[in-house]
């Protein structure tokens, strides 16, 4: 023990005569900080510190505190500030949760159109009446009643078995089996349907859920079947509402105009949304629209993905809610005028892209997107051109197509 004693002795007696490398691992003392390396005094075996380098260190020191204490102030007031919105929004949320559940709902037939019931919509609606208001916007022209979600529902499982068991499918007719038979694909997309939530993904409390709507909806609807992208507006629907009530209103959304022309892949009725919306982009942002013209970027490259997931994918899961909310309230208009909104929000953003940047942003827009900063784009985006609003546009693009049907067989036969 004694020459151990020596050997360390000698070698510490050595240390000086070291590199300043390895003489730094020999040091006595550990600096605890920043702070420590500062305010210590040297080690005997190095020269001592100036009086002016001593009280330059300690006016560093002062003025680190200080810039530290700044810091801590501004997050302190941020955090406050925060927290003050976060009571306010709450609030104003329970308030209006009182409103919609005592005199909204209960009458809806004459207080839905009412402008103070419109203004109160905009502003998003409480999560716990969100499903209950979809439902009703959506409406149920299809006279879907649980017991046929029931019926659609045993016949996928019935699908499903024998799929397992034979490894094809029953149908005779091949049409209505392809359509039917998507099962690898909806089990594809449930693993897809957002990730990060872990809820939808096997073994996720609504992975079967989800499975089974979609898979009864392949049955309600073989001449659709599955499409990807359903698995996104079902697994909102999940989200919000009962089983059977998620089916209704999912086979219900799916039956309107704009929906059904992109999951039945209507090329001609899709070109018109498209050139639709080409009309109000240029009116409302020329600059951006001329930047997009000129990389030939052309709506079909991220309006398609925002539409067969009705913006799900592209947006955060509360800022696709808010768009949610309001789409059910004015229509399909509202999907394209906020395709307009997300274009106004990162209009500087993307001015300064190229082709392959625009559509890998477009595609996945960043998750801090702000959902109030997004309405108010919206807010600001005009649906008017030339005096006619959206539909008036789309109607004469219809038209103008027709026409041109009705005209080309006279120019054959002459």
């Amino acid at each position: 023990k004694r020459k151990e004693k020596l050997k360390l002795a000698s070698k510490s007696d050595q240390s000086p005569s070291l590199p300043a490398q390895g003489r730094r691992k020999n040091l006595e003392f550990e600096p605890l900080s920043t702070t420590a390396l500062i305010l210590e005094d040297r080690p005997a075996s190095l020269p001592a510190k100036s009086e002016e380098e001593a009280q330059r260190h300690r006016q560093e020191y002062d003025e680190m505190v200080a810039e530290a204490k700044k810091r801590e102030l501004k997050e302190a007031q941020k955090k406050k500030k925060q927290m003050k919105e976060r009571f306010k929004q709450e609030e104003s949320i329970a308030n209006a949760m009182v409103v919609w559940n005592n005199e909204i709902l209960p009458n809806w037939e004459s207080m839905r159109g009412t402008r103070r019931v419109r203004d109160l919509w905009w502003q998003g609606l409480p999560p716990n009446v969100r499903g209950k208001v979809w439902s009703l916007a959506i409406g149920n022209e299809l006279n879907i009643t649980s017991d046929l979600y029931e019926i659609f529902l045993s016949r996928a499982k019935e699908r499903w078995k024998s799929f397992r068991e034979t490894g094809s499918e029953m149908e005779s007719d091949a049409d209505s089996a392809d359509r039917e038979s998507s099962l690898d694909l909806i089990k594809l997309d449930i693993s897809r349907t957002f990730p990060p939530l872990f809820i939808f993904q096997k073994g996720g409390p609504y992975h079967d859920l989800l499975h089974s709507l979609l898979g009864a909806y392949t049955c309600y609807r073989p001449d659709v079947g599955y499409v990807q992208g359903m698995s996104f507006i079902a697994a909102v629907l999940i989200l919000n509402l009962e089983e059977a009530d998620a089916f209704i209103a999912f086979a219900n959304l799916l039956n309107k105009p704009c929906q059904m022309a992109f999951f039945r892949v209507d090329h001609e009725l899709m070109l018109k949304y498209f050139a639709a919306f080409e009309v109000f982009f240029e009116e409302n942002l020329p600059r951006l629209f001329n930047h997009f013209k000129s990389y030939n970027l052309t709506p079909d490259l991220y309006l398609i993905d925002w539409i067969f997931t009705l913006y799900t994918k592209s947006l955060p899961l509360d800022v696709a809610c808010r768009v949610w909310d309001v789409f059910c309230r004015d229509g399909e208009e509202f999907l394209f005028r906020t395709g307009l909104g997300i274009l106004r929000l990162y209009e500087d953003v993307l001015l300064q892209m190229d082709f392959i940047h625009i559509a890998q942003f477009l595609t996945r827009l960043p998750e801090d997107t702000p959902s109030e900063r997004l309405l108010s784009c919206i807010a600001n985006t005009q649906m008017i051109s030339s005096n006619r609003k959206w539909a008036q546009v789309f109607n004469a693009l219809i038209k103008d197509k027709e026409m041109e049907k009705s005209i080309s067989p006279t120019v054959k036969n002459s």
